[in-house]
């Protein structure tokens, strides 16, 4: 997938890189002229009803509000001539390769800070609430017109009577009324209220920021998990003397694990190793499509030296140094893989011939079949 202009405007990405990002916010008139979406609002009920697609229905009506997630049935969703109501359809990137080929627009930013894109519908006076997001979001009008108010909070304070996160406190500074091609960037913290002016439709590409916490949890239980590099010491007291306070911890033994935790050091490999998986584990609710015939080792070789190679949409690709990463698996990159496995990961497609003089390296090759037997990878469109 190969990223085309940048959708800002004529500004260089430079002076928004330097300017904006994660800064202040821009307005972009007609980011896309001529926007014309991709999906339509049946379309996207109908991805709102599927058990592997995270989607949201929220309400409001005199001040109350609802909230409800998906899978729906049909019927549940409220009739669109209702008002005061929103569906909110995340990672439709993953399920329709359209939506996907437009996230490429946004790849002036490196694939391990993309999320997802997530389509908003909403009827007329629809919208989720004055609220403030901790990731970097472009809001690109696809139908319709939405009114946004945006300021920075005075408060970060939520509203304890909403099922939602709604601002308790919102001062807007400065109010856009969108139309289709238009689009807003808005770095994080910045509070935002979206009001559809009728029937609407809002694409909101979001971009990954991980917290320490989130990272720390998925690095111990990934330790935790992992073979011990040397030896496994097990507390030992030789010596001990009776207690007369058996519900105290021994300072020996308090003293021991404390300085295990405290002495653990991890190998940087391991440590450069379980960033990349990390920052390419896809989502739990995503789920791959095995090829409809497999093929045998050679059969597979054969074809895409021919045809090339393509990522599935679903999948995430990274590298950093001698390291390539694929949906949380890591493969070492020598020097002859490095050209082929860098390009796939920068271009999300190999071209035929792409992987380099016969014969391929046959590590490489059992890899790659392996990752299209699971449906990571595709040959090439021919």
């Amino acid at each position: 997938m190969r990223s085309r202009t940048p959708p800002l405007g004529g500004m260089s990405v430079d002076h928004f890189m330097r300017a904006h990002w994660q800064r202040r916010p821009l307005l972009v008139r007609q980011a896309f002229p001529g926007f014309d979406s991709p999906v339509s609002v049946e379309r996207l009920f109908a991805l709102a009803c599927r058990d592997d697609v995270e989607s949201r229905l929220i309400g409001s009506a005199r001040g109350r509000w609802t909230l409800a997630h998906g899978p729906f049935e049909p019927q549940r969703l409220p009739p669109r001539a209702r008002r005061l109501w929103t569906l909110l359809v995340q990672g439709v990137d993953l399920h329709l390769d359209a939506v996907h080929e437009l996230l490429g627009r946004f790849r002036f930013v490196a694939d391990a800070r993309l999320d997802d894109l997530m389509i908003s519908y909403a009827v007329d006076g629809g919208g989720v609430g004055p609220h403030l997001d901790s990731y970097d979001v472009f809001l690109l009008q696809a139908q319709g017109r939405r009114r946004w108010r945006i300021g920075w909070p005075a408060s970060t304070a939520l509203r304890e009577d909403a099922p939602v996160k709604l601002l308790a406190e919102f001062e807007p500074a400065e109010e856009y009324v969108l139309e289709p091609g238009d689009m807003l960037y808005l770095p994080p913290g910045w509070a935002h209220d979206g009001v559809a002016l009728g029937e609407c439709m809002t694409f909101s590409i979001g971009f990954r920021a991980p917290s320490r916490h989130e990272l720390l949890h998925a690095w111990l239980a990934d330790s935790a998990d992992s073979p011990i590099d040397g030896p496994d010491p097990r507390y030992r007291d030789p010596g001990a003397t009776a207690t007369s306070t058996p519900g105290r911890v021994p300072d020996a033994m308090h003293a021991s694990l404390a300085a295990w935790l405290r002495g653990w050091r991890p190998p940087a490999r391991a440590v450069d190793r379980f960033i990349g998986r990390f920052l390419t584990e896809p989502k739990p609710s995503v789920w791959f499509d095995a090829p409809s015939r497999r093929a045998s080792e050679d059969g597979f070789a054969q074809a895409a030296m021919r045809r090339g190679l393509r990522a599935d949409r679903r999948s995430r690709l990274a590298y950093r140094g001698r390291d390539f990463f694929i949906n949380g698996e890591w493969l070492p990159m020598t020097r002859a893989r490095a050209v082929p496995l860098r390009r796939f990961a920068n271009e999300r497609e190999l071209p035929p011939g792409a992987l380099g003089p016969t014969p391929v390296d046959p590590e490489l090759l059992g890899s790659l079949h392996e990752w299209f037997d699971a449906g990571w990878i595709r040959l090439g469109r021919t």
